[in-house]
């Protein structure tokens, strides 16, 4: 008889108090069987916890007492310190309970008197200890709040970047020079050249040029044509940014001993970005040597294609993306990651406030959005020549090298504008490829990140070419240096 109603006394005995059963959360018919109410409240707890998971934490404002004291402000969870104190007290007895009757050779005590013994003690000295006990060794909760946080970074991305050189107040406003832009490609286009023979023309290539043979070449091959000296920096794309600057000033500098003539510099790419470095960093050495600087496409300000990949504390660290384009970059491309790491918003955001372009320096920056339509799609570049063996004494035949890089910065282009609302080129935004301080060009016609400096095999004979399009860029860029030659001469009047 006594063991019938020690156990009716047991079963009747609620588990957990109205505020923490969330309403019959807990089936009643559980509680006859003292293992499965332990389970059910086990799941309850854990519940409970989960959940708070996804809230921010609160502050609790300043109140004052009967006394007139001011209580202080405390940061705490979504619940209450009492609930605090219940739900992890209940959730580690629960615990504890169901381990202890998973072992035959030990009874478990009930549920019950465990919280008559856990109640004679101070809540806070329970709290403090189950605190210490869950900071004592990684638990499920914690590594869930990590995954959370992991999720939350990784969608919100790169969107509080984007465009940060518009928003900061120290970068000096830009001009718009479109218009005059297109009105030299037309004359370019109907054979009036402008460009100037008493300067040399050097183009500095952008990420992986190394390995396409036909980067830029079609430009120089036009320059060529007209009498201008135009030259490729042969730097390793794939190297860090400062390394690039370094190469580039040695390359200027000994353009200039030889010809004893001004250099127009036009990067594309990253190869705008290692230019600019190069100005930046040691534009006392050069500022006699160089007349401008044209950046086409380039992402000054950073770029949300190699910030996504290598932030650190996202989603993409389970399957360890940053070391896949380690592997990618150094050990197939034989390059430097600090390379893509030089694009990411953060390191521009360190270089740029300690090293801006010099604001006597004319300066040309052009961004372009690409096309995302179907016919896009079906576009393919010439990147290279296959060389095929010829049973003739004649020279070799050659085959053209194709590939679909449209279709990919389309794909690019729609993710950024899906992802972010940001147009782009495919590789850099809009915002990011304006530079402060500069004449931008906006041109309307869609263009994507490759088109610049590959030929397509579908081009529209009725627009410009890539390389009419440099040459336009360079020929503002020349009037923009006798501009402000023609200002500094009036000053010193």
């Amino acid at each position: 008889m006594e063991a019938t109603s020690a156990m009716s006394r047991e079963s009747s005995t609620p588990l957990v108090n109205d505020g923490v059963r969330n309403d019959g959360f807990i089936p009643q018919l559980l509680t006859s069987l003292p293992v499965l109410d332990g389970a059910a409240s086990y799941l309850a707890q854990t519940t409970s916890l989960i959940t708070g998971c996804f809230s921010d934490y609160s502050v609790e404002s300043p109140s004052r007492d009967s006394g007139g004291s001011v209580v202080h402000d405390q940061e705490m969870e979504t619940f209450s310190s009492a609930q605090t104190e219940e739900h992890l007290e209940l959730f580690c007895n629960s615990h504890n309970s169901l381990s202890e009757s998973s072992t035959p050779a030990t009874s478990s005590p009930p549920i019950h008197d465990a919280e008559t013994r856990g109640s004679s003690e101070d809540p806070s000295q329970r709290t403090h200890a189950l605190i210490e006990s869950s900071q004592a060794s990684p638990n499920g909760i914690s590594l869930f709040k990590g995954l959370i946080d992991r999720a939350r970074r990784t969608v919100r991305g790169s969107a509080d970047d984007i465009g940060w050189l518009q928003r900061d107040p120290s970068m000096p406003p830009v001009e718009d020079g479109t218009e005059r832009f297109l009105e030299i490609l037309d004359n370019i286009r109907h054979g009036l050249h402008k460009l100037p023979n008493s300067m040399v023309y050097l183009l500095i290539p952008g990420l992986f040029s190394n390995h396409g043979p036909l980067y830029f070449v079609n430009t120089k091959m036009s320059f060529s044509k007209q009498g201008l000296a135009c030259h490729i920096a042969k730097i390793h794309s794939e190297a860090s940014v400062e390394k690039n600057a370094k190469e580039i000033k040695e390359y200027i500098e000994e353009i200039y001993w030889g010809s004893k003539k001004r250099v127009l510099l036009l990067g594309h790419s990253k190869g705008g970005v290692d230019a600019a470095a190069a100005l930046s960093l040691y534009w006392p050495d050069l500022k006699d040597k160089v007349a401008g600087l044209a950046l086409a496409q380039s992402p000054y300000g950073g770029s949300p294609i190699a910030t996504d990949i290598l932030r650190e504390g996202q989603l993409g660290d389970y399957v360890n993306l940053r070391k896949l384009m380690e592997i990618l970059i150094c050990k197939v491309i034989k390059g430097d990651l600090q390379a893509l790491e030089d694009l990411t918003y953060e390191r521009r955001m360190d270089f740029l406030r300690k090293h801006q372009l010099p604001r006597e320096l004319p300066v040309v920056s052009l961004h372009t959005e690409a096309g995302i339509t179907s016919a896009v799609l079906a576009t393919l570049s010439h990147v290279a020549h296959a060389e095929l063996p010829s049973l003739s004494a004649d020279e070799p035949s050659k085959l053209p090298v194709v590939m679909p890089l449209g279709a990919a910065m389309a794909a690019c282009a729609q993710l950024l504008q899906l992802r972010y609302g940001e147009k782009s080129d495919g590789l850099v935004t809009c915002r990011d490829a304006v530079v402060p301080g500069s004449i931008v060009v906006r041109p309307k016609r869609k263009l994507d990140h490759a088109w610049m400096v590959y030929s397509s095999l579908n081009d529209d004979t009725s627009e410009a070419d890539a390389s009419q399009v440099c040459e336009a860029l360079l020929t503002l860029l020349v009037e923009v240096w006798q501009r402000k030659r023609h200002e500094l001469a009036m000053k010193d009047e």
